[in-house]
């Protein structure tokens, strides 16, 4: 636990990524299974990660996020990209793949089917993708912590135009909404805020006993 703390007072929301350095092929597997292994609410995953590869696609989306330079020059960009409209047909799926991973049959488990789907269904869409949406933070704290362990650095993003990065990357048309940006990289030397002492609130304020 104290490497665990250690890594959480190391890492920084970085400014200045080094477009030189690249993460590996395999840190960035640990990245994607840290990410897979996320816990989520009935462990429904109501979200897609798209990995931005293309440099050119990188600069379209760029002006739609502020124009911050972490989006070109980080090794990696991801999208998290929550599912909208959720509903019947992803809870199947899940059930689906529950059945397979677990080798007990979808009858066994309809209840806990019928229990979501009534959960969720009857919940509005808008209320619905806000929930989604939320899921998609619960992920990108398990690359965070991942990365940090790994000397990488993440950067969250909130700061986009959401429209516009869905127009960009077509994803209303795959049911789906960006929700989140995590640039991923190293730090450049040059980026001053590495050395900035973290401000956060005194435990004795954050915390309250009741």
């Amino acid at each position: 636990m104290s490497d665990f703390i250690t890594n959480q007072k190391w890492r920084y929301a970085t400014k200045k990524f080094d477009a030189s350095k690249k993460i590996s092929n395999e840190d960035f597997e640990t990245l994607k299974e840290a990410i897979q292994l996320s816990t989520s609410s009935y462990g429904l995953q109501p979200y897609k990660i798209l990995i931005i590869e293309n440099p050119e696609v990188r600069a379209q989306i760029q002006p739609a996020a502020w124009g911050q330079t972490q989006i070109v020059d980080a090794s990696h960009l991801l999208v998290f990209a929550n599912i909208t409209n959720f509903g019947e047909t992803e809870i199947d799926n899940y059930i689906n793949l529950m059945s397979e991973t677990r080798g007990i049959s979808v009858e066994s488990v309809k209840g806990y089917a019928d229990f979501m789907k009534m959960k969720i269904t009857g919940i509005p869409e808008e209320q619905r993708n806000v929930w989604t949406s939320k899921q998609t933070y619960l992920a990108l704290a398990n690359l965070m912590n991942a990365a940090a362990e790994l000397k990488i650095d993440v950067t969250p993003m909130e700061g986009f135009e959401p429209e516009k990065v869905n127009e960009i990357l077509g994803v209303p048309a795959k049911g789906l909404n960006a929700s989140l940006l995590a640039t991923i990289g190293y730090r450049h030397e040059e980026d001053a805020t590495q050395h900035y002492a973290k401000v956060r609130k005194p435990i004795n304020e954050l915390f309250i006993n009741l």
